[in-house]
C-alpha cells in the first residue's frame, strides 16, 4: 500500500472541523430535551474523531452526570420544600448552560461548565 491510499481497515475518520463544530453543537442541545443520552452517545461514538468533539462531549458527558445527580438530590428530599426548588434549579441550570455551550461549540471555542463536576478526566 502507498501512503497516500487510505487504509481500508480504519473504523474512524477524523471529522472535519465544521463537522466538528455542528456535533459539538447538537450533544449540548440534545441535552436539554433528552438529558444525558446525547453527551453519553456523542461521547462513545464521537470522542476519537477529532479533538475539539471529544473535549465537548466530555465536558458535556460531566455536566449531564451532574444534572443527573442534581435531579437525584431533588427528588430524594422532595419531600421536604427543598426538593422542589433543586428540580427546578437544576432544570433552569441545564436548559441555561447547555444553550451557552452550544453558542461556544457553534463558534467554534471551548466551553468550561461552571458547576460540573469531573467523572471523566481527559
Amino acid at each position: 500500500m502507498s501512503e497516500n491510499t487510505p487504509n481500508p481497515y480504519q473504523t474512524t475518520q477524523p471529522l472535519s472541523p465544521s463537522d466538528e463544530k455542528l456535533w459539538a453543537t447538537l450533544v449540548n442541545l440534545g441535552a436539554i430535551f433528552f438529558h444525558f443520552l446525547p453527551a453519553l452517545i456523542g461521547y462513545f461514538l464521537l470522542r476519537d474523531r477529532g479533538p475539539f468533539i471529544r473535549e465537548h462531549t466530555r465536558a458535556a458527558l460531566n455536566f449531564q452526570l451532574t444534572v443527573l445527580l442534581g435531579y437525584v438530590v431533588g427528588l430524594f428530599t422532595l419531600w421536604i420544600f427543598i426538593g422542589s426548588l433543586v428540580l427546578i434549579a437544576v432544570v433552569v441550570l441545564n436548559i441555561v448552560f447547555s444553550i451557552i455551550a452550544a453558542i461556544a461549540a457553534n463558534r467554534g471555542e471551548l466551553y468550561t461548565y461552571p458547576v460540573a463536576l469531573t467523572f471523566i478526566a481527559s
